[in-house]
């Protein structure tokens, strides 16, 4: 048994390193000199800077993996303020109550929304809809305002998408269940427990690049730099790759695993597989883009005591919302500076994505001035890109979806984030399955 890994992000590096731990062979090939893919951390000037995820969720395969790799004493925790988030509402900002009890009591919704909340406890359920989106669920359930101002920008922010196009069952689908087993969302979490708790949000010491790096020098057959240019099937059943150099033209793979975004895979499947690669072609990526901003703590008024904010479209923001990332981890700017990571872009803000980096910082800083209360210019700015940036699981993810499950009968397996869950824990989780699956099947 031997394994093809194309592409050399979480997924992929995830994979590699439980079939080496399970004794089977396989080559990793990533196109670019640096593996790691969306995770990425830059020191720039004095700042540490993700220019990726920016914090983790602690899930049970995350915390295997970082115990297998022996990194968990590089567990960092967020500071205690964290787990303060702020929402924009008339203009300013308000922390989101923490629980729905909270909620209740709380000016941050009208007594109408509150009402809403309580009614969904006597709401029938609907029967199962597979086309209803995340938007269409929440107003149906909770009411617009709720929809308006916790759900949207929350999926704005954390998926760089738009509730009213993404699906429910491909997205929550545990809130779908609930509906139907208890009648109602809320009498379901009370009655399993709630949502299981928060996860714990950490980073790693030196940045999340501190993860890639030790899967990566633990990897014996990873091969960087290494560009699959095509992909081809013997009479036997088995494939081979073409690379851009290397000896691997005559070396062929029982499995190919596709760790790759959707839009890389497609040219590798269309000769053999035409209609797996029309549906993946298919797939959004909408653009984002990541701006880092500094200013001297004593010219922000805000108390920056939390995690950071998220904005509602119906506000009209520029920008999706901002990280306050020296109160989560004050190591990632000197002490006496604060650092926002704002978020530019998504399916909500593809105007905005798409303008000139200049153009991006400029309105950064408005809009960061405005909100709190900032009367100087910034110390420092600099801006990452991502021209493609979160799969979208909305109407077309279904037929990608459809078309990873028929090519595993032809030994082709897709790891990566848009069929495992765009999430980092996600990814880490599936491609654990999918080793073990590869595994199982060898022996």
């Amino acid at each position: 048994m031997k394994v093809a890994i194309l592409g050399g992000g979480i997924s992929g590096l995830t994979l590699a390193f439980y079939l080496q731990k399970a004794g089977i062979a396989y080559d990793l090939f990533e196109a670019s000199e640096a593996l790691g893919g969306n995770l990425r951390t830059e020191r720039r000037d004095g700042y540490l800077l993700e220019t990726g995820p920016n914090s983790l969720q602690l899930s049970d395969e995350l915390r295997d993996l970082l115990t297998d790799l022996h990194l968990t004493s590089e567990i960092q925790d967020t500071a205690a303020v964290s787990a303060n988030r702020y929402i924009l509402r008339d203009g300013r900002y308000h922390r989101l109550p923490a629980s729905p009890p909270a909620l209740l009591t709380s000016g941050f919704f009208s007594l109408k929304a509150k009402l809403n909340l309580l009614r969904e406890l006597t709401r029938p359920a609907a029967p199962p809809n597979a086309q209803e989106t995340l938007g269409g669920f929440f107003r149906r359930r909770f009411g617009s305002e709720i929809v308006d101002y916790a759900l949207n920008p929350f999926i704005s922010g954390i998926y760089a998408g738009d509730p009213e196009k993404l699906l429910l069952h491909k997205t929550f689908p545990k809130l779908a269940a609930l509906e139907q087993t208890h009648g109602s969302v809320l009498r379901g979490l009370a009655k399993s427990g709630g949502a299981g708790g928060r996860r714990k949000i950490f980073s790693l010491r030196g940045g999340l690049q501190t993860l890639v790096v030790a899967l990566t020098n633990h990897l014996t057959h990873r091969h960087p730099s290494q560009p699959v240019t095509g992909l081809t099937r013997d009479a036997a059943g088995k494939y081979q790759v073409q690379t851009v150099r290397g000896p691997f033209s005559d070396t062929s793979y029982d499995i190919v695993a596709l760790a790759l975004p959707a839009y890389a895979a497609v040219p590798l499947l269309k000769p053999l597989f035409p209609e797996a690669a029309a549906a993946l072609a298919a797939v959004n990526y909408p653009p984002m883009a990541a701006v880092f901003t500094a200013y001297r703590r004593a010219d922000v008024t805000h108390p920056l005591d939390g995690f950071g904010a998220l904005h509602p479209k119906v506000e009209q923001p520029y920008a999706a919302g901002s990280i306050w990332t020296s109160s989560i981890f004050p190591d990632r700017a000197p002490a006496d500076q604060v650092l926002f990571t704002t978020f530019v872009g998504g399916s909500q803000y593809a105007a905005q994505a798409g303008q000139l980096a200049d153009e991006q910082k400029a309105a950064v800083h408005t809009e960061l001035s405005r909100f709190y209360g900032i009367k100087s210019d910034p110390l420092w700015q600099h801006q990452y890109y991502w021209p493609r940036a979160i799969p979208q699981f909305d109407a077309n993810i279904v037929a990608a979806h459809v078309a990873a499950d028929s090519l595993t009968a032809q030994g082709i397996e897709a790891v990566a984030n848009w069929r495992a869950g765009v999430g980092v824990p996600d990814c880490v989780r599936y491609a654990r399955q999918v080793a073990e699956k590869i595994t199982d099947s060898a022996a």
